[in-house]
C-alpha cells in the first residue's frame, strides 16, 4: 500500500470528536471467550462481560495490561458488552506468552520473527532465543494471513493503506511502524504494523500489533497510551537506523519471518 502523507494533527482531533473518546461498544464484536487459542487451556479462566462504566483499568488496576495481552485486545475494544477471558489467578498470566523460549534452527541468525496464527502471537528471537513477544491480530476469514517463510524488506513508520480507510471516513487506514514481509505476484503487500487490536482475527491479511499512540491520534482514546508493541518491534528490526526520517526505506538482510498455524475460528 502506498504511503499517504499529511494525515496527522487536525485529522486526529476531528476523528476523536467523531468517534468519541471512550471504549467502543461491543454490540457487533464476537465474544472473546469463544476465540480459542491453544494456550488458553494452560490457564484457568472464567468468562466475564464488561458492564456499563467498567474498563480494564478499573477492574484489574496495574494488572490490566496482562489481561489485555491474554485476550489480544486493546482498551478501545474492551468496552461495555465485551466478553473477556479473566484468569482465576492473575499471577498465571504475569508476563504471559505462548511463544517458545527457544527456536531450534534459528541459532545462527542474529534476528528472526515467528508468528503463530493459531495463538495470534508473535515472537522476536536473537540467535534462537526469545527476547520479545506480543499479541497480534491476523487475517480474518476470506483474507487470511499467508503462512510460510518470508523476510523483512521494507520499513515505513508512517505507512498508510492505499485500499482501506478508517471506518466511516475517507481517511486511509494508518499502518504505523510498518515492516513489509511479502509482495505477491499480483502486487499485494503484506506488513507487520500498528493497528486496532479487537481480540479476534480482523485484518485483511497483515499482522497487526498494539499502537495506542495511533489510536489516541485518530480515535481520541486512550488518553494515556501505554501499549506500543509495533514501535518496539520496528526499532528492534532496524536498530540504530530506526530514528531516521519518515518514508519507506529498503531493509538489507532483514530478519527472516516464519508464519505458522491457522487463525482461530470466530463463532
Amino acid at each position: 500500500a502506498a504511503r499517504v502523507p499529511g494525515l496527522l494533527g487536525g485529522v486526529g482531533l476531528a476523528l476523536a470528536l467523531l468517534a468519541g473518546a471512550g471504549p467502543a461498544l461491543a454490540e457487533r464484536a464476537p465474544s472473546l471467550c469463544r476465540v480459542r487459542h491453544p494456550s488458553d487451556d494452560a490457564v484457568e479462566w472464567r468468562c466475564r462481560r464488561l458492564g456499563p462504566g467498567e474498563t480494564l483499568e478499573r477492574l484489574f488496576g496495574n494488572r490490566w495490561t496482562d489481561v489485555a495481552r491474554f485476550n489480544r485486545v486493546d482498551r478501545r475494544h474492551a468496552g461495555p458488552g465485551t466478553d473477556l477471558k479473566v484468569p482465576v489467578r492473575l499471577d498465571d498470566i504475569r508476563g504471559f506468552t505462548p511463544m517458545p523460549a527457544a527456536w531450534a534452527g534459528a541459532e545462527a541468525e542474529p534476528k528472526t520473527i515467528l508468528v503463530d496464527l493459531s495463538e495470534q502471537f508473535l515472537g522476536a528471537y536473537e540467535h534462537g532465543r526469545l527476547v520479545f513477544s506480543a499479541p497480534v491480530t491476523v487475517g480474518e476469514r476470506g483474507a487470511s494471513t499467508p503462512a510460510g517463510e518470508f523476510r523483512i524488506t521494507v520499513a515505513d513508520r508512517r505507512h498508510a493503506s492505499s485500499i482501506y480507510t478508517i471506518e466511516g471516513t475517507d481517511i486511509p487506514y494508518p499502518m504505523t511502524w510498518a515492516l513489509r514481509f511479502l509482495v505477491t505476484r499480483e502486487g499485494t503487500s503484506y506488513w507487520l504494523h500498528g493497528r486496532d487490536m479487537p481480540g479476534f482475527p480482523a485484518s485483511h491479511g497483515c499482522v497487526g500489533l498494539y499502537d495506542e499512540w495511533m489510536q489516541r491520534e485518530y480515535y481520541g482514546y486512550p488518553g494515556r497510551p501505554v501499549l506500543d508493541d509495533a514501535r518496539l518491534l520496528y526499532e528492534w528490526v532496524l536498530g540504530p537506523a530506526a530514528g531516521a526520517a519518515d518514508g519507506p526505506r529498503a531493509v538489507r538482510d532483514g530478519p527472516r519471518v516464519r508464519i505458522v498455524g491457522a487463525a482461530p475460528a470466530v463463532d
